[in-house]
């Protein structure tokens, strides 16, 4: 029977051992609606092709997605993983899952959604192709990112690992696991970032499971060129990982500090969610309000686990989680300064709360009008710029139009500094030079030549 495939969804597992996460509950309500249709696919339109938009500002995003390709895996395992190999199969239905020790993982549809009528838009399982190529094929990305005028782009993991390769972490086979979580760092180094290295940022998956290994793994990647790992943004309250208000996550830590590697928090990518405080009724709506409040109890998780204090070269993105909810938490630190003097947490560190969270960590928003004319509070030389491409909340294909209104009146050194510099500057990415930057600027794309 083609509905088959609902038995051996991850979630049932995961239901059973009582680790189901909430964003899961509503993948596997999804995928039940397509197998109750039998066979019978929704919609499918893309939109027409977009042409090049006018390029003012030099961007660099530092918040986008990729969707993992069906031949990711192809000629990267060990010969004794060859039969345990993830792989695409296809249901009678149409339906394409991953599969991976013997569960199903889909492609949840919101997580590619680029390029097509918002009408269409839903948390269903896609096809490949039901999705722009550019979600998954890095040429095409790469041909998108010349239309939207996004020069060079940081790309985040989907579905099958997770945004911080938590669902690896979970197979019951882990020699096996962490075979398979090295070989996805392997393909986006090569055939990912490597493809185009100019373009595209390297940013690996950790290991979750030994602090050791992973420690070793961020040393070993840096050598590699890896700039950037995605780490869950708060380990312990859906993943039950050990607690950042431990000293278990220590070598980990140290290891980016010393290797430069930026820990990128993306919202929901440990929390289980980013609607973990709404009603179970809440609907999608409510939840895509949460992404600021996401980042915001990541960001003070975080801090007060005093692991910036501790060490003070660590660099933290908190991405996709927006901008103009900074000042307030620092009003709130600095309000709080003279008033938690019983609290031991803070004692023996010279910086304030307020100025390690300055020092340390770094934000990105997407067309934050307001966001962007608080810089002063936030600090100007901690702020980025995103498009989030290929889901929801992308501005693709008007990165442009959105960046040019959320810089409007602010002086050019300043809207440089955060819709690339920083980003450059942070990431330890080369940019090009200023004659190159201002042939592509008039518009000339060698990549989509």
């Amino acid at each position: 029977m083609a509905a088959d495939y609902v038995d051996k969804l991850f979630v049932n597992e995961e239901r059973e051992s009582g680790t189901l996460l909430e964003m899961d509950v509503r993948t596997e309500a999804a995928l039940r609606r397509v197998a109750e249709r039998k066979g019978e696919r929704p919609a499918v339109t893309f939109l027409p092709e977009p042409e090049p938009r006018p390029r003012k500002h030099f961007i660099v995003s530092v918040d986008d997605h990729l969707v993992e390709p069906p031949n990711l895996f192809e000629g990267r395992l060990a010969s004794k993983y060859k039969d345990m190999e993830p792989r695409v199969v296809e249901f009678e239905d149409g339906v394409q899952l991953w599969e991976m020790e013997g569960r199903l993982y889909p492609n949840t549809g919101n997580n590619a959604v680029v390029g097509r009528p918002q009408e269409e838009y839903s948390v269903e399982p896609s096809r490949f192709d039901e999705m722009r190529r550019g979600t998954w094929d890095v040429d095409y990305r790469v041909k998108d990112m010349d239309i939207d005028g996004v020069w060079a782009s940081l790309c985040f993991p989907s579905t099958l690992s997770g945004f911080a390769g938590w669902r690896f972490a979970r197979l019951k086979d882990q020699d096996f696991a962490l075979a398979v979580m090295r070989a996805w760092n392997d393909w986006h180094l090569e055939a990912w970032a490597g493809a185009y290295p100019e373009r595209l940022i390297p940013q690996q998956i950790p290991w979750l499971n030994d602090v050791e290994i992973a420690a070793e793994e961020i040393r070993r990647n840096a050598e590699r060129g890896f700039r950037a790992v995605s780490f869950p943004d708060v380990p312990d309250r859906a993943l039950g990982l050990p607690s950042l208000h431990t000293d278990y996550w220590d070598p980990f830590v140290r290891a980016c500090e010393e290797t430069e590697t930026v820990i990128c928090l993306h919202v929901g990518s440990g929390s289980g969610g980013v609607g973990f405080t709404l009603s179970p009724q809440a609907p999608v709506e409510a939840a895509s309000l949460l992404f600021p409040i996401s980042a915001y109890s990541a960001g003070a998780d975080w801090l007060f686990s005093t692991l910036p204090a501790r060490f003070p070269n660590l660099k933290i993105a908190l991405s996709e989680g927006g901008v103009g909810w900074v000042p307030f938490l620092l009003d709130r630190l600095e309000h709080d300064k003279s008033r938690r003097a019983w609290s031991k947490t803070w004692a023996g560190i010279d910086l304030t709360p307020a100025e390690v969270f300055r020092r340390n960590f770094w934000f990105c928003g997407l067309d934050e009008v307001t966001g962007f004319a608080l810089r002063d509070a936030i600090g100007v030389d901690h702020i980025m710029v995103e498009s989030d491409y290929p889901h929801q909340d992308t501005t693709w294909p008007d990165s442009q139009a959105a960046v040019a209104k959320a810089m409007e009146g602010i002086p050019a050194e300043e809207a440089d500094m955060m819709t690339h510099l920083n980003a450059a500057k942070l990431f330890r990415f080369p940019l090009p030079d200023k004659q190159e930057i201002a042939k592509w600027m008039s518009g000339h794309s060698p990549a989509s030549q």
